[in-house]
């Protein structure tokens, strides 16, 4: 069992925060599959201080959404010390840092996974979350900036210092972004020279890898992220790989389309008809991924500004499943 802190988790398996989808309907369709903790999307602790309309439902949650871990991007103490009051106001069971963020406008300013040049600054960081907030206080890296500097080992122990209760580590470099191979070994040797724990992600999209990191690294846990979309039941699948060793098969189309109405129904009462359905587009083709014979259906849902014609889609997907 994977505990972080005084949290314990049913299972070793985690969903990872993710800018641009890990919003409140996200977090929920996953839990109701067995995720046993999640996270908000990355915050600026800019954005949390002013706590405006956008960061009121970044941070949105409610009783069934628990434990909840909230991720920061912050750089400067005066801004996490004005984000620390302002998150005062909400319930959350986590805070982590995000040192491993990859992305240009993130890095040109210093946070995310520029802090894995300045480990120092990063410790710095990190005690001051730790001395003011009574929740524990994890962070997560990268494997190194480029191939030429894989730090990943050093970082860890700085940040180990700095009194976190665990560490995130996704095993590719700063540049390596999303693609290219995962880093095992380095995972490995942060695992093995932690004594907290250390939860790993990169390429964790089905059972199958999930099993194979816990088999190289030795790992504590593992973060789901790109394997959760459109893809909830990863979870009940690993629920039962964790009880008896088994890999569950794939839902059916009829299973995959009451998933896919619940999803968007939650969206619709988050952020109201028209931005639901926005955000809808990228959920459909994910969730018909792998599903023959919908390119067509992709394409129309794709282009589709109308809540009735989204509805009529998912009513003919689930027709393809009739006609088996």
């Amino acid at each position: 069992m994977l505990s972080i802190g005084g949290l314990s988790f049913s299972i070793p398996c985690v969903l990872a925060p993710i800018s641009g989808v890990s919003d409140l309907p996200f977090r929920m369709i996953n839990r109701s599959f067995g995720a046993p903790f999640a996270f908000t999307e990355m915050i600026d602790v800019k954005a949390v201080s002013v706590f405006d309309k956008r960061t009121k439902r970044m941070l949105a949650s409610n009783a069934e959404d628990r434990p909840l871990g909230v991720q920061l991007l912050a750089i400067d103490s005066k801004d996490i010390d004005r984000a620390l009051k302002s998150l005062d106001h909400i319930e959350y069971d986590l805070l982590d840092l995000n040192a491993a963020c990859p992305t240009p406008k993130v890095v040109r300013k210093g946070k995310g996974a520029s802090l894995l040049k300045e480990p120092r600054k990063l410790k710095k960081i990190l005690e001051t979350l730790v001395r003011h907030t009574k929740a524990p206080v994890t962070v997560k890296i990268r494997s190194g900036w480029d191939i030429d500097s894989v730090n990943a080992r050093d970082v860890a122990l700085c940040a180990e210092d700095a009194g976190i209760s665990a560490l995130f580590i996704h095993g590719r470099t700063k540049m390596q972004g999303y693609s290219g191979t995962v880093d095992y070994d380095t995972i490995k040797k942060v695992k093995d020279a932690l004594k907290i724990p250390v939860i790993a992600s990169g390429d964790n999209v089905n059972v199958s890898q999930v099993k194979r990191m816990f088999d190289i690294t030795g790992c504590d846990g593992v973060a789901i992220a790109r394997g959760s979309f459109g893809n909830p039941w990863i979870f009940s699948n690993l629920i039962q790989f964790f009880r008896d060793g088994s890999i569950g098969d794939m839902p059916s189309v009829s299973i995959r389309v009451d998933v896919m109405n619940h999803h968007l129904n939650l969206l619709v009462r988050h952020y109201g008809e028209q931005r639901a359905l926005s955000i809808f587009h990228k959920f459909f083709i994910w969730y018909t991924k792998g599903i023959p014979k919908t390119r067509v259906l992709r394409d129309r849902a794709f282009r589709t500004e109308k809540m009735d014609d989204m509805v009529s889609l998912m009513e003919e997907l689930q027709k393809l499943d009739e006609r088996k």
